[in-house]
């Protein structure tokens, strides 16, 4: 995957993926995406949710990563999501995940897919997928579940994009970082829609997209303008104490907090969960804390695995660069063995120099040089 487009390993004892347009149609919904197949013997197949990026599923980091994934046999399947493609999270976007996931079985069924099939998501899409994975129509289906920096509590991550602060629960003290200014104005970009005011949207727009060009640039000639509903997204971008959120996320626009509390993981029963569930979380993500995936992982039904004990309900710590396809590999054999080490770079960054160090202001997880792996198993039959 951090070859890119040059030689690897992988490559050298791997046949070259296929990638392919397809349109599929779920109970009359209309879908497309494109399907990468893999070039020996395919032992599994996966959704690969795409970030909230412009480029959707044609971002090049996006289609290295699922080329990997076919190289290490797995058939693997991403689904346009025009919400994505537009910065917006909604909570419409989990029947766009969950429908990806009925194609694959029910090409399963007609013999053109074949072995377990699972879902893989990075950062705030997470979410969704995990949402997805639990509707009733796909949650037998869904085998694994792969989250990469993702997140439970959505008043959480606002917190720490807006003041830095975050802790391990409700009862533990916080602790302050130095939160990636991006996370917050992707917040702002995704919401400006849901403002009633038109001069609301247009303001809060162009100051997002100001802020998403230039993180230093100027916008004290647009928030004067704000009207009520928009200085109160103001307010709560402009707040620094950690027990100031919850207040200020209440004052927001209803739209805002309705969409919120649908992707709020938080609020939903985990205990239908049926997937293996494997959290990997970078400790120094700038986006949404590492702490999220503690919490959940506490929160989700199954054995804690912990530098490979399981019932340890600690969080695994590892650093051992390149192995991306031995988690692959072992994926998909839906469980057979434990992993004991993290992926090793970016799986996909949207910085301002995305080459730079330091440059990852989308994916934070730094897969590569990830430190922190938090794993929770459910039994596979």
């Amino acid at each position: 995957m951090a070859a890119a487009g040059g030689p690897s390993h992988l490559k050298t004892i791997t046949s070259p993926p296929s990638r392919v347009a397809i349109a599929y149609r779920i109970d009359g919904r209309d879908h497309s995406g494109d399907l990468y197949r893999p070039g020996d013997e395919p032992r599994a197949a996966l959704v690969l949710v795409p970030g909230a990026v412009p480029e959707g599923k044609d971002d090049p980091r996006l289609i290295a990563f699922a080329n990997t994934l076919a190289r290490a046999r797995f058939t693997v399947l991403v689904p346009e999501i025009a919400n994505l493609r537009a910065l917006r999270i909604r909570s419409a976007d989990v029947g766009h995940i969950a429908d990806a996931v009925r194609y694959l079985t029910e090409a399963r069924e007609a013999g053109r897919v074949t072995g377990p099939i699972g879902v893989v998501a990075i950062s705030y899409a997470t979410g969704p997928a995990m949402l997805a994975a639990l509707q009733p129509q796909v949650r037998d289906d869904v085998r694994f579940l792969l989250a990469v920096g993702g997140y439970y509590d959505i008043e959480a991550v606002i917190t720490f994009f807006t003041t830095g602060g975050y802790r391990e629960g409700p009862d533990q003290p916080w602790q302050h970082g130095t939160p990636n200014a991006y996370g917050k104005w992707l917040f702002v970009r995704a919401n400006a829609d849901r403002m009633r005011d038109p001069r609301d949207r247009v303001l809060l727009t162009s100051m997002a997209e100001r802020k998403l060009r230039d993180l230093k640039a100027g916008i004290a000639d647009l928030t004067g303008k704000l009207g009520p509903e928009g200085r109160s997204v103001q307010a709560l971008l402009a707040n620094v104490d950690p027990e100031a959120v919850p207040a200020l996320v209440a004052a927001l626009p209803l739209a805002i907090r309705t969409d919120m509390e649908a992707l709020d993981v938080r609020r939903h029963d985990l205990s239908a969960l049926a997937a293996r569930l494997i959290l990997i979380h970078g400790r120094d993500d700038a986006i949404i804390p590492y702490t999220e995936s503690m919490v959940l992982a506490a929160a989700a039904p199954g054995d804690i695995v912990s530098g490979g004990q399981p019932g340890s309900r600690e969080v695994g710590a590892r650093r051992n660069p390149g192995r991306l396809a031995t988690l692959a590999r072992r994926l998909s054999l839906a469980g057979r063995a434990r992993r004991k080490s993290a992926l090793a770079r970016p799986l996909f960054g949207l910085g301002n120099d995305p080459g730079a160090e330091g440059g990852d202001l989308w994916s934070v997880h730094r897969v590569l040089g990830t430190d922190h792996v938090v794993r929770k198993v459910e039994r596979v039959a």
